[in-house]
Formats: structure tokens, C-alpha cells, sequence
């Protein structure tokens, strides 16, 4: 299974997602892929995601039992604890007067 969280994309990238994956919510997008679809399908959210962020996620044989990337600036950054996936928030910034 493959999930797509899109924030602040293009619509040429919400359509293209829609083209092949299900969009369940607003950005959230679900299907069940080939490695070589989840790749192509990566491939264009990293080209086409302007100045908006996106995590795609989906199953692998591991102990945590999924892997996830993500594109895009976005206070989530994920890392890598010996082996676990874990997500880190950066300080909010603060808004110049």
C-alpha cells in the first residue's frame, strides 16, 4: 500500500496524483503499487511539488513495517534512530515585524 500527503501542491500535482492513486481526504492519497509505479509516481511529486511539501509512505518487510520519504520545507524532518524511522520538528520561525 502507498499513502501521498500533499500540502500545498500545485493542482497539476493533485490531478496527477488523482490519476493514479485514490484522494480519501483533501491531499491524502491511497493505492497499491509495483516498487516501479511508487517510484515513477515519487519521481513526479518531487518534480511537481513547487513550493509545497508532500510524505509519501507504504509497506516494507521491516520491524517498523513501512519506510517514508519526504519532499518539500516542512518543520517534520525524518530520521533514522539505529534502524527506526522517527520524525524530528524543527523550531517554529519566528515572524519578522
Amino acid at each position: 500500500m502507498i499513502v501521498v500527503v500533499t500540502e500545498g501542491v500545485p493542482p497539476s500535482l493533485r490531478g496527477r496524483l488523482a490519476v493514479w492513486l485514490l484522494e480519501v481526504r483533501s491531499g491524502v492519497y491511497v493505492g497499491s503499487y509495483s516498487v516501479r509505479v511508487r517510484d515513477m509516481i515519487w519521481s513526479q511529486v518531487c518534480s511537481g511539488i513547487g513550493k509545497g511539501n508532500a510524505v509519501m509512505m507504504w509497506h516494507t518487510p521491516t520491524e517498523a513495517g513501512f519506510k517514508f520519504e519526504t519532499v518539500g520545507h516542512n518543520r517534520r524532518i525524518p530520521i533514522d534512530a539505529d534502524g527506526h524511522p522517527l520524525v524530528a520538528f524543527m523550531p517554529e520561525e519566528k515572524k519578522k515585524k
